[in-house]
């Protein structure tokens, strides 16, 4: 049952300004907008929140993402309609982003029972050490406070209310206060439903979560600028960001913001892969560019080549798997219109070349593919710019050695791709170093749409693909970002958190 309200600590709130949510298909529903005042409610409760829930064991925490996962698999199907209603996504992605969002929920919760993530240490008294005794000294990861999550407009379930951040956040001992996304605002709030139901069933406090609907940008802006905000979790767009990022630096008490800004995820391809399966590797990359209507931050909207008849044959299976592709409706209005503007841009640059054009409109994408030359992408740095949909652009480059002078050029990224044969070794080795300094993922003969929800994942890289190269929003290692080392100095093992003692 859609209520159209906020969820601040257990109570579903009103307010006065109202908006309606702009479904692909199916009925449209009011949802009130956020205030400042009603981020300061959620920041205070989620204060004194962490009070216990801070200091709450990994027993209790771990009962509650698996709690919140039971609850979210019971509302399944209420889901699974209003999500493909509010986003266009098809019932098997919904279903799959379902099943993804409390499997990192479960993932989390056996990960944080082990207790390897706290990061131990001791190193013991040395009373008789010349010229100076040793001191006890005791390390140990600690939760950093309430922690603010933006939902994400291209996964309504795995990267939103109960997403990475949210999971990552709670299993640390940090009560989250959301800002919903207002592409998918009833999607939000079921999820926030089964969240506060979770709660309730535990008897924990309910400042651990709350949501906030749309809301102006005033609204973000309170949130990241709350002094009881300790850290932002971010998943969007480079400009919204940057400003929010901008904002938490500019605070009295500067706090940590992780966001993921975007990606445009080359691939390079190296001459004998291509000469031996260029036709394949062209499908491929038709199939994982236009994949969901291109909208995933790890779409691999560039491929690097060097000029060759083999490059020519890759190019044509490209087009031509491209040119099946039918139309598919785009998250929202406003992002299929960012992805006309970014076609434009791209036609626009000099040294351009159009290999398939399509026509668009509304709500609708279609694939375009262009080419340019190394030289070319080397002076257009527009050509690097992320495209928020099913565009792919084909660097044709003179030699290796352009290849590389192409990799050096690069902004960070999310990934890096590799397609090679034993025969590209020696300059997959030269790559490498490159490659690793640009992204946090590189990976060989594969396609990076589809992160894995995994120990050693790394979903980051070097600005602008995040604001924080040493974190990763995807995986068991993101809780580490809503951390800090805590150390004890000769403290009676009575006053150490019980996981020291």
């Amino acid at each position: 049952m859609i209520t159209g309200k906020h969820l601040i600590a257990g109570d579903w709130v009103d307010g006065d300004a109202k908006f309606s949510s702009e479904p692909a298909h199916g009925d449209a529903h009011e949802y009130s907008v956020g205030t400042p005042a009603h981020v300061d409610a959620a920041a205070k409760a989620a204060e004194e929140a962490f009070w216990s829930f801070g200091y709450s064991t990994r027993a209790e925490r771990a009962a509650l993402l698996n709690a919140i996962a039971d609850e979210i698999e019971a509302r399944g199907a209420e889901l699974t309609v209003i999500g493909t209603q509010e986003s266009g996504l098809p019932e098997a992605r919904l279903n799959g982003e379902r099943g993804r969002t409390t499997g990192q929920l479960r993932l989390f919760a056996s990960h944080i029972e082990k207790g390897d993530y706290l990061d131990r240490r001791h190193d013991e008294a040395l009373p008789d050490r010349a010229p100076l005794p040793r001191p006890d000294l005791r390390m140990i990861e600690r939760p950093i406070g309430p922690v603010a999550v933006f939902g994400a407009s291209n996964f309504p379930l795995a990267f939103s209310t109960a997403g990475g951040d949210t999971a990552a956040a709670l299993a640390a001992g940090c009560p989250v206060v959301v800002k919903g996304h207002s592409a998918h605002p009833g999607t939000g709030e079921i999820v926030a439903q089964a969240i506060d139901a979770a709660i309730r069933k535990l008897g924990m406090h309910p400042g651990i979560f709350s949501l906030i609907q749309g809301g102006t940008r005033e609204t973000g802006q309170s949130l990241v600028q709350h002094p009881l905000i300790k850290a932002v979790g971010f998943t969007g767009s480079l400009g919204g960001g940057r400003a929010l990022f901008d904002l938490c630096a500019q605070r009295p008490d500067p706090i940590p913001f992780f966001g993921e800004l975007g990606s445009v995820n080359p691939m390079f391809l190296l001459p004998q892969a291509v000469k031996a399966r260029g036709e394949a590797i062209g499908k491929g990359w038709a199939g994982s560019l236009s994949m969901g209507a291109g909208q995933f931050c790890t779409n691999p909207g560039i491929s690097v080549i060097i000029d060759s008849p083999e490059a020519d044959a890759f190019v044509e299976a490209s087009t031509a798997a491209l040119g099946s592709v039918g139309a598919q409706t785009m998250l929202t209005d406003g992002i299929a219109k960012a992805y006309r503007s970014g076609r434009d841009r791209v036609a626009a640059a000099s040294g351009v070349q159009e290999l398939l054009t399509s026509t668009c409109d509304l709500r609708n994408a279609t694939p375009y593919l262009f080419a340019t030359t190394g030289k070319d992408w080397l002076d257009n740095e527009v050509l690097g710019e992320e495209v928020f949909g099913p565009l792919g652009l084909v660097v044709r480059v003179a030699d290796f050695d352009e290849m590389v002078a192409v990799a050096k050029s690069l902004s960070g990224q999310l990934t890096c791709t590799l397609h090679m044969d034993d025969g590209d070794i020696e300059q997959g080795r030269a790559l490498m170093p490159i490659l690793e300094r640009k992204a946090g993922r590189v990976l060989a003969n594969g396609f990076p749409t589809g992160v894995e929800v995994a120990d050693a994942m790394v979903h980051g890289g070097p600005y602008p693909a995040s604001t924080n190269f040493g974190a990763t929003s995807v995986g068991t290692l993101s809780i580490r970002r809503f951390l800090r080392p805590v150390c004890y100095q000769n403290l009676p093992e009575a006053l150490l958190p019980a996981d020291l003692r």
